[in-house]
């Protein structure tokens, strides 16, 4: 939507994306049939299947199964409902395949270097460009899967507040949204090891993931010539058809849209119901209208804060999740926060409060809630996963069997 009049405006509109592995009913080992899953439901061969107002599409991976809403939804209120009818009706799919969808934002022991298939059909000579440039065959191509959220804005004054705000939310969100605790069959030490590995994964050239916090650029000029330009340039020597010189190729943790007119976050993992899923995006996006409305600081003071202490910020969150301690006097401030040090759970409960005491608070409901809490009390999913693991790798089948239940009877995992 390049047309300004034909856009929409900030927070008028959500575009959600869950994605999910497809995995043997009974091994649980990934299955490489989202293909054939999506032929089923079609009745041929395609890459897109619209099921009213959510769409079901194929990944880079064979084995991964994306669920959206088909266009911007109005609101977050019927989403929950919306995406768990289609989870259940894939599942009756996969079925037939002696399959199932399995949450989570990596799988617990796939070997990604014997394992991987891409897709082959439409749009493969996109990811086998990836393929050649990057060798996909690691988990930071072929074993992730996570919830994107995509909101809109309408100018470059809307993308510069939007901009800013997500720019100082994200290093925070993988202390609520981390699922990816476990790869290669062990516990990694990581609570969000699906952005360990997805930061690294474009290594070869820098430029393309950055620092996976974008840099504090505020028109679509600037973000043109200070992120496009400049990694279409980086990899045009390995890139001699011009393959991936689209706005695609950039990986920050958030990435700018201008012909869609929006902002993608990437860096929240996919959750074990999309009930949890749905309650993070309100709780995210709850917090990005306070950052945007300056509740706090000033605009022009958002702006400016650079990518480093950001950074910093977000490697010690998906290390050891909301026990990270901010103590950066900036950054305290940007969040509300008095004092001279908060932990980052205190930084999201206080967030989460000042929420409630606004007209926001009324956009979450009673079933968000309550995940919320439990989220806060109990710990992100990776914690959780992390508690019933203890020591003891050989649970690990039945841990994510279970997971898997939750997905299908939208249930929290609870330890």
């Amino acid at each position: 939507m390049n047309n300004e009049s034909e856009r929409l405006h900030l927070f008028a509109g959500y575009g959600i994306e869950l994605e999910y592995m497809i995995v043997d009913s009974v091994s649980l080992d990934v299955r490489p049939i989202a293909d054939e899953i999506l032929r089923a439901a079609a009745g041929e061969l395609t890459s897109d299947f619209e099921n009213g107002d959510i769409a079901w599409s194929n990944e880079l991976a064979l084995h991964v199964l994306e669920i959206k809403t088909n266009g911007p939804a109005t609101d977050l209120a019927d989403l929950a409902d919306l995406f768990q009818a289609n989870v259940r009706r894939i599942n009756e799919i996969a079925d037939q395949f002696g399959a199932q969808l399995m949450p989570t934002a990596m799988h617990p022991w796939m070997d990604p270097m014997r394992e991987l298939k891409l897709w082959p059909h439409e749009y493969n000579p996109v990811y086998e460009a990836y393929n050649r440039i990057f060798d996909c065959r690691g988990h930071g191509w072929a074993n992730l899967q996570s919830t994107h959220i995509n909101l809109p804005f309408a100018n470059d004054a809307e993308f510069a507040r939007l901009h800013a705000a997500i720019r100082l939310l994200l290093p925070l969100i993988p202390a609520i949204s981390a699922s990816s605790p476990v790869a290669d069959g062990h516990i990694t030490g990581f609570v969000d090891y699906r952005m360990e590995v997805y930061r690294q994964n474009s290594a070869k050239i820098p430029s393309i993931a950055g620092r996976i916090i974008p840099e504090p650029v505020y028109s679509e000029a600037d973000y043109d010539r200070e992120i496009f330009q400049r990694t279409y340039a980086d990899i045009a020597p390995f890139d001699k058809d011009g393959i991936l010189q689209k706005p695609f190729l950039n990986s920050r943790g958030a990435i700018a849209r201008f012909e869609r007119g929006a902002i993608e976050i990437r860096v929240v993992d996919i959750q074990e119901c999309v009930s949890a899923d749905i309650a993070i995006v309100k709780l995210i996006v709850g917090a990005l209208k306070l950052l945007v409305e300056e509740v706090w600081v000033s605009l022009e003071e958002q702006k400016v804060i650079d990518v480093a202490p950001l950074a910093g910020l977000f490697l010690e969150v998906i290390r050891i999740g909301d026990r990270t301690v901010v103590k950066n006097p900036e950054l305290l401030r940007v969040y509300g926060m008095d004092g001279h040090e908060a932990s980052v759970e205190e930084i999201w409960r206080s967030l989460y409060k000042r929420i409630n005491a606004s007209v926001y608070g009324k956009t979450i409901s009673s079933t968000s809630q309550k995940i919320i809490h439990s989220i806060f009390d109990k710990g992100c999913l990776s914690k959780r996963i992390n508690q019933q693991v203890g020591g003891d790798s050989g649970l690990l089948h039945d841990i994510y069997g279970e997971l898997c239940r939750c997905l299908q009877t939208n249930e929290m995992f609870e330890v």
